[in-house]
């Protein structure tokens, strides 16, 4: 277990650009506008690789008990008080301010150990800058520019002689046997809510207003003996739609989130039925070939006329992936939730299976035999052998010959026959075709000066005879 070091202040004093820093990575979002972060995001210093610690990077506490404010704010206390030390970061630019005032009352309250790290110190007279907090009576004041990385060596020794040898945070760890859950789809349509009640806790801001998370955030989860990792997303809209750059990296971070995920939940509202955006998110989905369940979410509260439209209307837009699980479920009061994860074992298990080639061999033929290709052009394809090329999707490489003249429609034919023979559920297939080239493809039969001779003496006999 790793001690926990928190990064609080006002909105726009370039805690997210610290985070960045003291991780050397690009996990949080950076940007000049004030209250880009909401949610927390934890990451792992390893600066000094004998005495790594983890990271928490807060949004900016507006002295706002209401809204998304609020629940920011909380969000930053709740990283607070479970940490070892505080960094309380503060703009060395514009000086104190009675925000900065107010938190530093608050947390000499929590009396937890504090740093005052003066940020944005560059290009600036630093003496007078640390001369303006000298009032807060904390000492040593830290000087940094987190833009630059200046300043961090002596930031870190002086977190290293603070920090406890152990601490309650646990180090994220890359266990092959974690399932890694995306939980992706258009705005406002419960990702957030759903994630809190499985964790059973206020872990992510959840909001009527749409757009309220612009992170991922990803989060790491035992339940019944299986280890996840939890990953909730900004929602995706339209190209046409996305306006603010902020929402424009929120969303390459979602789509990234989809990369990395091996299973992802597309979450539709029940009420709205499937809307041209769901469609856009299902595209990102397929397009990375991830395992995919689909859950309706907002079931509660419909009335049975309204329930039948949302299937009539899922299973009428749906059809092309009727292969993909359909759960409904209520973010709010956790109904469905052992179906959606029997979903998600269920799609895992498929999209991750290791198959054999004499198998997949034996399926090819099984395939061939039943239902031969069509004749193009007065020619046949003719498929040899076949063996497993990947997994996540599973991938099959299919050898032969006039492959090319395989239509989109036997292609299908081929990807639904594996499907049901291996009984595979809730992940796309694809599949590799391989033509077989000629060696002598190409190449002159030059014949020898024997061989040249032997056809003259041949001709010569056969004029004789006639």
């Amino acid at each position: 277990m790793l001690p926990l070091v928190a990064l609080v202040g006002r909105p726009n004093v370039g805690k997210s650009t610290l985070f960045n820093a003291l991780t050397r990575s690009r996990d949080a979002l950076v940007h000049d506008a004030p209250g880009v972060t909401r949610d927390r995001h934890y990451g792992v210093c390893r600066l000094n690789a004998e005495r790594p610690f983890v990271v928490v990077d807060t949004g900016g506490i507006a002295g706002e008990d209401e809204g998304l404010a609020g629940a920011t704010a909380r969000q930053a206390r709740a990283a607070a008080e479970e940490a070892d030390l505080v960094l309380m970061i503060v703009d060395g630019r514009e000086g104190t301010s009675g925000l900065d005032d107010d938190i530093l009352r608050w947390l000499r309250k929590l009396a937890k150990p504090t740093l005052l790290v003066v940020n944005k110190t560059d290009g600036i007279d630093v003496r007078a800058a640390l001369a303006d907090f000298a009032r807060y009576g904390i000492d040593p004041m830290l000087p940094v520019s987190s833009a630059h990385r200046t300043g961090l060596d002596t930031l870190l020794a002086n977190v290293l002689a603070r920090l406890p040898e152990h601490g309650q945070a646990s180090l994220p760890d890359d266990d092959p046997e974690r399932i890694r859950i995306a939980f992706v789809g258009r705005p406002n349509v419960g990702k957030s809510t759903l994630v809190n009640r499985i964790l059973g806790e206020e872990r992510v801001i959840a909001s009527d207003v749409p757009g309220t998370t612009r992170d991922s955030i990803a989060i790491d989860l035992e339940r019944d003996g299986r280890k996840y990792r939890l990953i909730d997303t900004a929602g995706l809209r339209r190209r046409s739609r996305v306006e603010e750059v902020v929402e424009k990296f929120s969303a390459v971070k979602t789509l990234q989130a989809i990369e990395q995920c091996q299973v992802a939940v597309l979450m539709l509202d029940a009420s709205e039925g499937v809307t041209d955006q769901d469609a856009t998110v299902l595209g990102a989905i397929l397009d990375a070939g991830r395992a995919l369940v689909i859950a309706l979410n907002k079931w509660d509260g419909r009335s049975e006329y309204e329930r039948q439209q949302a299937e009539a209307l899922a299973d009428r837009k749906l059809a092309f992936v009727d292969w993909a699980e359909r759960v409904r479920i209520s973010a709010l009061h956790g109904s469905g939730l052992r179906e959606l994860f029997r979903a998600i074992h269920h799609a895992h298990a498929s999209a991750t299976r290791e198959f054999g080639t004499a198998e997949v061999t034996r399926a090819l033929e099984a395939a061939y035999a039943a239902n031969p290709p069509p004749v193009v052009r007065g020619h046949v394809a003719k498929l040899r052998f076949a063996h497993p090329g990947g997994s996540s999707p599973p991938t099959f490489v299919v050898h032969g010959t006039r492959l090319r003249t395989l239509s989109q429609s036997y292609q299908r034919y081929l990807e639904n026959f594996f499907r049901k023979r291996f009984k595979l559920v809730g992940t796309p297939i694809r599949f590799v075709f391989k033509e077989g080239s000629n060696p002598f493809e190409g190449r002159k039969n030059e014949l020898t000066e024997r061989q040249i001779a032997r056809r003259r003496r041949l001709l010569r006999h056969v004029k004789r005879g006639k």
